[in-house]
């Protein structure tokens, strides 16, 4: 969980009471010290289960945060790797923290909303690690329909997705609490601060996804396991641009 070395209670209280963007700016400096930054082993198993889709020309990395996400496309990219984020925080911490191989793909920020993303087919591949909580249900068609436009004809969008928890889990019951709070704070308390746990459904993703316009592909990773039922613990999404025509 937190380190020493992590947000104090007091700096994640003001956090919590900041705005989305604002919160991240605060938090950028001991993002990469805290139990929220995407841990190695999920960006690993994302990296293994695309190698073999690509190589890939041009990669985006969604919400790049401190840039783990750009670091991971980096060896399956040939000429150039974009992190796009809202926080000007984050954003330094990722231009800090990353450095461009040599020889090797140019690495590029852009300050950002996902929802009003930049780009017009100019990507092969997209990725997105721990983000998608900061996006409520109805933002879902607009944020991927962004994505969809950014990507190039036949290009992938592709991000990890956890199986729900059972009821009997403990984390189950944490991340209900946390969202019940959230939800909370937000009804009282402005500017709202968006981190949701329990808002992004496979069902109602893929539906989504669909309706922006991919072709939707699911991949075991593995390396995390299968549950009681079979089915696995941890799923690479793989969101194809249909081609036209």
């Amino acid at each position: 969980m937190f380190t020493s070395q992590g947000p104090s209670f007091r700096e994640l209280a003001v956090q919590a009471l900041s705005s989305t963007e604002h919160g991240y700016d605060l938090l950028a400096p001991k993002f990469d010290r805290t139990p929220f930054r995407t841990p190695d082993r999920i960006l690993e198993a994302t990296a293994d289960a695309l190698r073999p889709l690509g190589p890939f020309t041009a990669g985006l990395d969604v919400c790049c945060g401190t840039g783990a996400g750009v670091e991971t496309l980096l060896p399956l990219c040939r000429e150039r790797v974009t992190g796009v984020d809202f926080s000007a925080g984050m954003l330094t911490g990722a231009r800090a923290a990353v450095a461009a191989p040599e020889p090797g793909p140019v690495v590029d920020w852009v300050r950002a909303d996902a929802r009003a993303l930049p780009f017009a087919d100019a990507f092969d591949v997209a990725v997105s690690f721990g983000a998608f909580g900061h996006f409520v249900p109805s933002e879902r068609p607009g944020l991927f329909a962004q994505v969809h436009r950014a990507l190039r004809p036949g290009g992938l969008f592709a991000f990890p997705l956890g199986a729900p928890q059972p009821l009997t889990s403990p984390w189950y019951w944490a991340m209900l609490g946390f969202d019940s709070a959230m939800r909370v704070r937000n009804a009282l308390w402005r500017p709202p601060f968006v981190m949701y746990y329990r808002t992004f459904p496979l069902a109602g993703v893929r539906a989504d996804l669909e309706r922006a316009g991919f072709a939707v592909r699911l991949l075991p990773l593995e390396g995390f396991g299968r549950r009681d039922d079979g089915s696995p613990h941890w799923r690479l999404v793989v969101a194809s641009k249909v081609r036209e025509g």
